[in-house]
């Protein structure tokens, strides 16, 4: 099966929110993405609002008609809003409020109670549940006792040492993503993928199932055009 291209649009509502009113249009740009080919939509809505707003995730679920993907914290305030939206998958992840972008994995032996308690509450609604992890592999096999569908991969460091070694880079995730599969999860990716090293991590990644990807997708798309960045993407994915 082909790896899924999940369109994160937090940029689009930064650029909004730059100038004010409505600008580039978050919904319609988001409609524009499954029309160009996206396999779904990824939100990250943050406490402050910086980027994407409550209003955008009620505003999306609306229309979105590929997957919907909601990322976030699960504190009373995402929970609330995801319980409303009902999307089709709720990416959680450890951020503390201020945090200026997702860049560490739950420690999930640590939070097992909390994370196997989510699982429940979204497995009960229908939603599947993704958690954003390292390649440590005792976070993967404490994924794997909470009862979650799915975990994303955090590819920072991959991209980070891509360039330098790209053997050494791909190598943990190699290992993770096999102990994942052996233990029944769904594996996602995330954080820095870009058209500079997407082909050699989906090509690498055993049971690799969706990627989101945002800031490099949108900034490519200044100069490439949206359309055509969705599809030089897509090419990529096996």
């Amino acid at each position: 099966m082909k790896t899924k291209l999940s369109v994160n649009v937090n940029k689009i509502a930064t650029l909004r929110n730059a100038r004010g009113g409505d600008v580039p249009n978050v919904v319609k740009v988001a409609q524009d993405c499954e029309r160009f080919g996206a396999d779904g939509i990824t939100v990250h809505p943050r406490p402050d609002e910086r980027h994407i707003t409550r209003q955008d995730v009620l505003d999306l679920s609306k229309v979105v008609t590929t997957e919907f993907n909601i990322e976030g914290y699960p504190n009373d305030r995402f929970m609330e809003l995801t319980m409303e939206v009902m999307p089709a998958q709720a990416t959680l992840v450890p951020d503390p409020p201020g945090v200026l972008t997702s860049n560490a994995g739950w420690e999930t032996k640590k939070n097992i109670d909390l994370l196997t308690d989510l699982a429940t509450t979204f497995r009960e609604k229908g939603i599947r549940t993704s958690i954003f992890v390292d390649t440590k592999l005792e976070n993967i096999e404490y994924a794997a006792k909470s009862g979650v569908d799915r975990i994303e991969l955090y590819t920072g460091p991959f991209a980070d040492n891509y360039t330098a070694d790209k053997e050494a880079a791909i190598k943990d995730y190699v290992t993770a993503a096999k102990l994942a599969s052996e233990l029944g999860l769904g594996i996602n990716a995330g954080h820095d993928l870009s058209l500079d090293n997407l082909r050699y991590f989906d090509e690498h990644i055993e049971g690799l199932m969706e990627v989101s990807i945002g800031h490099a997708l949108i900034s490519d798309a200044l100069y490439f055009g949206l359309e055509n960045t969705i599809q030089m993407y897509q090419r990529l994915l096996k």
